[in-house]
C-alpha cells in the first residue's frame, strides 16, 4: 500500500486526530509506503509513529526511524532538531492520532465490510473463532483477529504477540487486507485496552455488530477502577451510534443489520444493552429470561448437550457440540445469536454447523499421548475464569473419586489484589496446587508466588502445605513435570494461564515457550507416545 501524503491527509484528517502542526524543509509530499511504531521495523518511505510508553519512549527513537527510511514522523513532544527532507507532524496525542491515520491511510476498510467486535474478560478468543467458523459454515467469506489467531484471507496465522488488540496501524491494516482479499465479514476481538480512548486502537472501526460475553475484575491497573474498565468496555456498544450502517459491500451499496448481544447472566448486561440505541439480544447458560436460554446441560471431557428456549418461537432446541468446558456453551449462543442476526436467519438454520465448531489452541485444550491421566491447557488467568472452570472439573472428578493438580502463576507488572484471590479458589478445588511462572515481567518470580500462595493456605486453613500438595516452583517445565509424576490415573492435571501463548516474558529477556507442546514433551519423556487429537491440530 503506498499513498501521496496528501491523498489521505486532508482537513478533515487534521481535525479528527488532533493535528497541531505541520512542517518540512523544504515543502515536501512524500509517498507513504507503509506506517510504523516500531523504529526497528520502518523501511524507506514509512511514516513513523513517536510513541510515549511505560518503559522506553518513542520520541527517542526518531533518529533510528529516519535512518532507516522514514520519510514522515508523527510527535506529540516538541523536538530538538528537525531534519531537512522529512516531514513532522506534531499531535495533542500521537496514540490517538494514529488510529484515524491508519484508517484513512488503508481508505476506511471497515467501512467496506461488516464489522463484528467482541468484548469481555472471558470467553472473546473463543466466541470470535466461533463467529468466524458459523460465518464460514454459513458460506461467507469472513476473517478475525484475536489473541490466538487472525485470518485476513484464506490462512488462519498465529498471533505472534501477548496482544489482544493490536496498535491501530495493525487493526486498520488487517482490515485493509480482509477487503482486499475479497472477504466480507471480519471479527475483531476487543479488548478493553484496545477500546479504551487512552490507547484508542479501536476507536476508528466501525462495528455493525458488538457481543459482550461478561465483565469481571481484570486489568485495574490499567483502568484505575472497575467503573471505569466496565465503561471502556461499553465504548463498542457506543460506537454502533457512531458510524453508519450502510456499506459497500463487495461493490455494492448495503445497508448492515446492527445490533449488539449480551450475556443476561452478567450484572453488566443491562449497562451495556443502554449504552446502545440499537436492538440489543440476550444469552443465558443459566436459565434466566433471555432470547436464547440454557434449560439443562451435560458436559464431558468431549464436550457438551444442552437444551436451549429461544424466546421468539418458544421452541426448545436440542444443542450439542465437541468444545470441553460446560462454559463453552455460552459462547455458542453468543456465535449463533450475532450469526443468525447478521445473517437475518434462524438460529434453527445454524444448528447443523455446532457440532463442526472446533476449540481455540491453549483454550480447554486436551493433551493426550496415552496417559492415564488427563492433561488440559486453558488460558484462564483470572479469578473471574477460575471460578467457571474448576466447578464443573470439580463436581466430574470428584464423582469417581479422582484429583485435581492446578499449575499456574500470575502475571508480572498487573493487577496484583488478583493475586490471593486466585490461590483462594484455585485451593478450594484443588486437590495439588503447582505455582509457577506465567510472565514475570520485571518482578521477582518467587515474590509472585508466594503473594497467590497466601490465598491457597488461607483458604485452606492449613490442610495446604508448602512441598505435600502446594509447591512453589518457578521454572515452569520443571512444575509440569513434577506434577505429572505425581499423577495417579483418572487425575486431572490442568495446566491454566499460558494457553496459546508462545513465550515467557523475564525481566532480561524473553524465552520461546509453548505449553501444549511442553506437555507433550513431558509425557513423551514418560514413556508415553500415542499422537495428540489430529483434529484438535488442525487448528
Amino acid at each position: 500500500m503506498e499513498r501521496l501524503f496528501s491523498d489521505f491527509f486532508n482537513n478533515d484528517l487534521i481535525r479528527k486526530a488532533e493535528i497541531l502542526e505541520i512542517r518540512s524543509n523544504p515543502k515536501i509530499d512524500p509517498l507513504i509506503t507503509g506506517l510504523e511504531y516500531d523504529s526497528r521495523t520502518v523501511k524507506p518511505g514509512n511514516m513513523y509513529f513517536a510513541l510515549p510508553g511505560i518503559h522506553a519512549d518513542g520520541h527517542s527513537f526518531i533518529a533510528s526511524a529516519i535512518k532507516n527510511g522514514a520519510a514522515a514522523v508523527l510527535h506529540q513532544y516538541d523536538l530538538p532538531e528537525y531534519a531537512d527532507g522529512i516531514l513532522y507532524i506534531k499531535a495533542k496525542d500521537s496514540r490517538f492520532a494514529m488510529s484515524s491515520i491508519s484508517d484513512a491511510f488503508y481508505d476506511f476498510p471497515s467501512m467496506k465490510l461488516v464489522t463484528i467486535g467482541v468484548t469481555g474478560t472471558e470467553g472473546k478468543s473463543t466466541t470470535v473463532f466461533l463467529i468466524f467458523q458459523l460465518l464460514r459454515s454459513a458460506g461467507k467469506k469472513a476473517g478475525f483477529f484475536s489473541t490466538v489467531q487472525y485470518c485476513v484471507d484464506e490462512k488462519i496465522e498465529w498471533n505472534p504477540e501477548h496482544q489482544t488488540t493490536p496498535e491501530a496501524t495493525v487493526v486498520h491494516r488487517h482490515l485493509f487486507e480482509m477487503q482486499k482479499n475479497g472477504l466480507e465479514y471480519a471479527v475483531v476481538e476487543s479488548s478493553s485496552h484496545g477500546l479504551s480512548s487512552k490507547t484508542n486502537r479501536l476507536g476508528d472501526a466501525a462495528f455493525d455488530a458488538a457481543v459482550m460475553c461478561n465483565v469481571t475484575h481484570e486489568h485495574l491497573e490499567f483502568h484505575g477502577t472497575w467503573e471505569q474498565y466496565r465503561l471502556d468496555k461499553a465504548a463498542l456498544f457506543r460506537a454502533l451510534d457512531t458510524y453508519s450502517h450502510e456499506k459497500i459491500i463487495g461493490g455494492r451499496q448495503t445497508e448492515i443489520p446492527s445490533f449488539g448481544v449480551v450475556n443476561a447472566d452478567d450484572q453488566s448486561a443491562d449497562f451495556f444493552a443502554k449504552s446502545t440505541k440499537k436492538p440489543v439480544y440476550s444469552f443465558s447458560t443459566k436459565g434466566n429470561d433471555a432470547d436464547a436460554s440454557i434449560q439443562s446441560i451435560a458436559g464431558s471431557a468431549e464436550g457438551n448437550q444442552y437444551e436451549v428456549l429461544l424466546r421468539s418461537t418458544n421452541k426448545t432446541l436440542n444443542i450439542k457440540d465437541r468444545l470441553p468446558g460446560t462454559f463453552n456453551a455460552g459462547n455458542v449462543l453468543a456465535a449463533l445469536l450475532t450469526v443468525s442476526q447478521i445473517l437475518s436467519i434462524s438460529i434453527e438454520e445454524l444448528i447443523p454447523y455446532v457440532i463442526k465448531l472446533k476449540p481455540v489452541r491453549g483454550r480447554m485444550w486436551l493433551v493426550d499421548k496415552g496417559q492415564s491421566f488427563e492433561v488440559v491447557v486453558d488460558y484462564a488467568h483470572t479469578p473471574s475464569s477460575f471460578e467457571t472452570i474448576f466447578p464443573p472439573l470439580r463436581e466430574r472428578l470428584h464423582k469417581s473419586g479422582n484429583r485435581i493438580i492446578s499449575l499456574f502463576g500470575s502475571g508480572g507488572e498487573r493487577d496484583t489484589k488478583k493475586r490471593p484471590e486466585q490461590g483462594r479458589i484455585a485451593a478450594r478445588y484443588s486437590d495439588i496446587i503447582f505455582l509457577s511462572d506465567e510472565d514475570p515481567r520485571g518482578e521477582i518470580p518467587m515474590d509472585i508466588l508466594e503473594e497467590i500462595a497466601v490465598g491457597c493456605i488461607a483458604e485452606r486453613c492449613g490442610s495446604l502445605k508448602r512441598d505435600e500438595n502446594l509447591f512453589l516452583i518457578p521454572d515452569r517445565p520443571k512444575a509440569i513435570r513434577t506434577a505429572f509424576a505425581m499423577a495417579e490415573p483418572g487425575d486431572l492435571v490442568i495446566l491454566l494461564g499460558k494457553g496459546h501463548e508462545n513465550s515467557i516474558i523475564y525481566a532480561e529477556k524473553t524465552i520461546p515457550y509453548d505449553e501444549i507442546d511442553e506437555a507433550e514433551k513431558a509425557l513423551e519423556e514418560m514413556g508415553y507416545s500415542v499422537n495428540i487429537n489430529k483434529e484438535q491440530e488442525q487448528i
